[in-house]
């Protein structure tokens, strides 16, 4: 185990139950004096005090993991190399501030969020009266305009992606239903009739997927579904029938934005909701874990898509029965970053894009074949990551289709028990392709795919001279 200083938070849960030094030290069998250090970050917090602490208060020993930490560092390194801030932020110091005082760090972090969408709010004005200029921040910068759907993005990534009160319903409801699994279809339509006297038939009255009229009590879905997907819809409206008060409690504690916001979060928790209903999570996590994770299997157990197994994946996260805790990401052809999820502290950079040199964007070349790649990030640690294609469409020759790259990925040290590591040499660094979060915030200055300098450097410019990759800083 990595030595963990972690003094700041120790001090900070021994104050919120009203203890002294002397009653904590007392009740976890140490002296005050090696309690003190520890409060004062002079030595680590070692594995048996946390069994100590876990055994005494029942404390969940994710509450010491450096997940959050990592986490935090990565939003502050994007929040303090802000060019607006005029001063440059050495990442010791950003390091010391996400370890000694979170809190601030946090704050830190709001405050610039808030900055931005003020100015994103500035930008929009100034696009409604015709400023041709609205996509320039007072730095010159581009300047993102803020959507409800980068906020309740951003409201699911803080929550590492695990929703317990409505996985753990919705695995109580699989079970009490006795709901086939991989076949719901006909059990689903059924509860929906004899429980709320829904009819479920076939056809919208126009391109929506579900339909739900609530005057006449029927619920229609598109003629283009696949089974999986006439499932996952029906899934969704058992979740807003069922689950409306506890969804509408967990966006009402989410501090969202403005009405539009509160409604997309709505609609992705019922998602979430329907995906753990057709996924019921012991079940899964069982069969995940026997079939080392094997997507096409898991998808074909389960009666989904790939993009549905995937996302599911990136959500088994419950306490005493995690899986392993992937990342998930879906991406354009263009880059555009459609959903992004994440139950540890792998950074998704908000701005400047991600990175060329990620497999997620080989995906497009080589459509529907998963590719495997070890990549290390610029602070050395190194992820196994999958990547494949998926296509929705409406069907006919001239229909248009959306295509997009699913990505999943995990740290190395989880590769092992995943199947599309085999064959890899999980053992040796240089294998590992180097790559980073977006050209704004990553430091390796001789890739040779950077598409513009790192922010909070000066640009070196030499004309005498010219090199593979097109800008150098110093």
């Amino acid at each position: 185990m990595k030595k963990a200083f972690v003094g700041v938070r120790l001090k900070r849960l021994r104050e919120e139950r009203q203890m002294t030094q002397q009653a904590l030290a007392s009740a976890i069998g140490l002296s005050l004096s090696y309690l003190n250090q520890i409060e004062n970050n002079q030595r680590p917090l070692t594995v048996p005090v946390l069994l100590k602490l876990n055994a005494a208060f029942g404390i969940d020993v994710q509450l010491f993991s450096e997940d959050d930490e990592a986490r935090l560092i990565a939003d502050l390194r994007e929040a303090l190399t802000d060019p607006a801030l005029g001063e440059p932020i050495a990442l010791a110091d950003m390091r010391e501030l996400a370890n000694a005082m979170p809190a601030v760090g946090r704050a830190l972090v709001a405050l610039h969020r808030r900055y931005r969408r003020a100015l994103e709010q500035s930008a929009a004005l100034a696009a409604r009266f015709g400023d041709d200029r609205q996509d320039r921040t007072p730095d010159h910068t581009p300047s993102p305009v803020s959507t409800p759907f980068e906020e309740v993005r951003d409201f699911f990534y803080g929550k590492h992606n695990y929703i317990a009160e409505l996985d753990e319903a919705a695995e109580r409801i699989a079970l009490e239903a006795e709901l086939p699994v991989g076949n719901m279809a006909g059990a689903l339509a059924q509860r929906l009739q004899t429980r709320h006297g829904i009819r479920v038939i076939s056809g919208t009255p126009d391109d929506a997927l579900r339909h739900f009229d609530r005057e006449a009590r029927v619920l229609r879905l598109s003629s283009r579904l696949h089974p999986g997907q006439q499932m996952f819809q029906m899934a969704t409206q058992v979740a807003f029938l069922e689950q409306g008060q506890t969804i509408d409690r967990i966006v009402s504690e989410g501090a969202l934005a403005d009405e539009a916001s509160r409604r997309l979060a709505r609609i992705g928790l019922a998602n979430y909701f329907a995906g753990a209903l057709l996924l019921p999570y012991t079940a899964f996590r069982d069969r995940a874990e026997a079939c080392r994770y094997d997507i096409d299997v898991l998808s074909q157990q389960f009666g989904v898509g790939f993009e549905t197994t995937c996302h599911r994946l990136s959500t088994l996260q419950k306490p005493g029965a995690r899986g392993v805790p992937f990342f998930f990401i879906r991406v354009d052809r263009a880059g555009n970053i459609s959903k992004r999820q994440s139950a540890t502290d792998f950074h998704f950079s908000r701005i400047g894009g991600t990175c060329p040199l990620w497999n997620v964007y080989e995906a497009f070349a080589q459509p529907q074949r998963i590719l495997t790649q070890l990549a290390r990030m610029p602070d050395e640690r190194t992820y196994l990551w999958i990547a494949r294609t998926v296509s929705h469409g409406q069907g006919g020759y001239h229909a248009p289709r959306k295509t997009f790259a699913i990505a999943l990925g995990c740290d190395l040290q989880h590769a092992a028990r995943v199947v599309y590591s085999d064959g890899l040499d999980l053992k040796n660094p240089a294998a590992a392709t180097p790559i980073g979060a977006g050209c704004r915030i990553c430091e390796r200055d001789d890739c040779p795919q950077r598409a513009f300098p790192p922010v909070g450097k000066a640009l070196h410019v030499d004309d005498t001279r010219s090199a593979f990759a097109p800008y150098g800083a110093n």
